[in-house]
């Protein structure tokens, strides 16, 4: 599957936020969104007034980028959600929020949900005692997330972990650091869902034109 390959400080500065796209430096002075927090490209400091559409449209940008998702799989995310009981917007989050890779990042077992994506695909990461190397694997309540036992000497792994106090773990996931071990605890509220702040509404209204 096609990846984004160039700076992702553009995706950040682009959108007009801080996605935390790579990791600790997001939170140093290299940050390249604190440096230049104006949209990329030789009209990026012009002042830009956005239509209904345009505002929809960044707000899906946002989120697809956030979670390192392909348009096609956010499409498919977008109908499973629409397909489920409740809130779409909400159900939208939640299932993105379940992701192997951005539970593996929100442990702390990585400093980014690219490098966790990585993690995953390179088979550093076991759920229930089973090795599952698939980043869009989604995780259940009870579910036990866990550092396999020949990647628990991993510099990246062991750094990540002993950095995770800069981002509080959300209250739906629980850690054990000594272990490199974590369980879900259940599905994760709307409420904790505010860094960067997302308006799922006009994804919702976007794709429902």
């Amino acid at each position: 599957m096609a990846r984004y390959k160039d700076s992702v400080c553009r995706l950040c500065r682009r959108e007009g936020m801080k996605l935390f796209l790579k990791g600790e430096r997001c939170y140093t002075d290299k940050c390249g969104f604190d440096r230049r927090g104006y949209p990329p490209g030789q009209h990026g400091q012009r002042r830009i007034k956005f239509s209904e559409y345009g505002m929809q449209l960044r707000e899906k940008q946002k989120v697809k980028r956030l979670y390192g998702v392909s348009e096609r799989q956010f499409r498919n995310y977008f109908a499973k959600a629409d397909r489920q009981k409740g809130i779409t917007g909400i159900n939208l989050l939640i299932l993105l929020e379940r992701r192997l890779d951005n539970a593996v990042y929100r442990l702390g077992f990585a400093t980014s949900r690219q490098e966790a994506r990585l993690l995953v695909g390179h088979g550093h990461f076991l759920v229930n005692g089973h090795k599952v190397n698939i980043p869009s694997y989604l995780v259940q309540p009870k579910d036990v997330i866990e550092v396999k036992e020949k990647s628990r000497g991993m510099d990246r792994i062991k750094e990540a972990a002993e950095g995770v106090a800069r981002r509080s773990i959300p209250q739906w996931l629980e850690m054990e650091k000594d272990k490199l071990r974590g369980m879900v605890k259940g599905w994760p509220d709307r409420e904790e869902l505010t860094t960067p702040p997302i308006q799922e509404q006009l994804i919702v209204e976007l794709y429902s034109k």
